[in-house]
């Protein structure tokens, strides 16, 4: 392993990576696990990775569980680029691609950072866990915990899709359903926390959640060639996706992977639950708490991000930008792309689509330019986002 500490973005406080450190002791920031890249870049090389597996687990040497033997893999892949032509010129862009993040095990981008989450929560000896989540990210580190014999205790909204409460359920997890937001389900993990010692998981609050999410940032890079694209868009809720990517692109071009300009990094949310764009549009570095936050676009409800100085520092960085759209705009090209492409995206997923085209629409994305969509999970986890009435027909009927 090449971890060499745990950081405090803020402060750069330096915590031991070999124990359990949460966040700063200082000013309360999360953590974020740093490698000796020097010794990196002498000893990873890109042809390595032509005879290892297509899954996360190929770029070990940024990743950072020190003994094989504590490795918690449910099947992860190396996720599909695919070019949606189609959707593509029916909006103008001649170069639109989907990352399609609903091939991971349970359906969802969540599984990266619980794979990497519960292997190194097993390598500090980690007995339970406590989680806020707004479904697939506690369905997601459930099953993975049942694989790690790690007791896990999850609380969600209730409005949560039913589909990650079974998961949760099915999984043995202690499930627990809260008539609120994600941001409530928090305040009671951190009292069980406090109460219980157990460890805390919800999002950022531990540094490797980060570690799988980035993954998605090595492998764009390698299925464009170590040419990245330029734009990325992203579903933004808690963010971890995001800063996640952006530091995996920082790490390749310290390494020598890649060259040149980063792509510019977008976030997108929901016009009614947007406080990442309010504060981006106000040239803030923080955002403030989104009072009423509510969308169809369930899995970035989420009101206060611990983590948003790092996703605006991403997006600032970049030169990229952040896009709020409407609930039936997300319905509506969702729709789209499941009747031109054949893709049942989610909700999340469709929002990028719509930012893009309204991107595009106001000239920030340019026509020729390589633009990226993140979906980050199946729409089978959704299917109360369609609606739908076909004609009942008697036996015997014809069409």
């Amino acid at each position: 392993m090449y971890v060499t500490h745990l950081e405090c973005p803020k402060c750069k406080t330096k915590f031991n990576h070999r124990e359990l450190n949460q966040l700063c002791t200082s000013c309360q920031a999360p953590l974020l696990v740093r490698y000796d890249l020097n010794t990196i870049k002498e000893d990873f090389k890109k042809e390595y990775l032509k005879t290892r597996c297509c899954n996360l687990w190929r770029y070990r040497e940024l990743l950072p569980i020190e003994k094989h033997s504590n490795v918690v893999s449910l099947g992860e892949v190396m996720t599909p680029i695919l070019r949606i032509d189609k959707v593509g010129t029916s909006l103008g862009l001649k170069n639109l691609y989907l990352k399609d993040e609903g091939f991971n095990p349970g359906g969802s981008f969540k599984s990266r950072g619980a794979a990497i989450g519960i292997s190194r929560a097993k390598e500090l000896g980690i007995k339970a866990f406590a989680m806020p989540t707004n479904g697939n990210a506690g369905a997601a580190w459930a099953t993975y915990a049942a694989k790690a014999d790690i007791k896990a205790y999850i609380v969600m909204p209730k409005d949560a899709p039913t589909i990650t409460r079974n998961e949760c359920q099915i999984s043995g997890a202690k499930l627990f359903l809260v008539d609120g937001l994600i941001s409530d389900a928090g305040k009671i993990v951190a009292k069980a926390v406090k109460k219980y010692g157990f460890m805390d998981a919800s999002t950022l609050k531990e540094p490797y959640r980060i570690e799988g999410k980035k993954t998605m940032g090595f492998e764009i890079a390698e299925q464009f060639g170590w040419k990245v694209p330029d734009v990325i868009l992203y579903p933004t809720g808690g963010g971890v996706g995001l800063i996640g990517i952006y530091k995996a692109l920082l790490e390749l071009k310290e390494i020598g992977f890649i060259e040149g300009k980063l792509p510019r990094l977008v976030a997108v949310q929901a016009t009614n639950c947007a406080p990442i764009v309010k504060a981006f549009n106000e040239n803030k570095k923080e955002s403030e708490f989104w009072e009423d936050a509510q969308t169809i676009a369930f899995g970035i409800t989420v009101p206060k991000a611990i983590g948003d100085f790092l996703v605006l520092e991403a997006i600032y960085e970049t030169n990229g930008s952040a896009v709020a759209v409407d609930d039936k705009d997300i319905l509506k090209y969702q729709e789209l792309i499941a009747k031109q492409e054949g893709l049942f995206i989610c909700p999340e997923g469709a929002a990028t689509l719509a930012a893009a085209d309204e991107l595009y629409k106001n000239g920030w994305i340019k026509e020729n330019e390589k633009v990226l969509l993140l979906n980050t999970g199946s729409g089978l986890k959704y299917p109360d986002t369609v609606i739908y009435n076909p004609p009942f027909l008697k036996i015997q009927e014809e069409i």
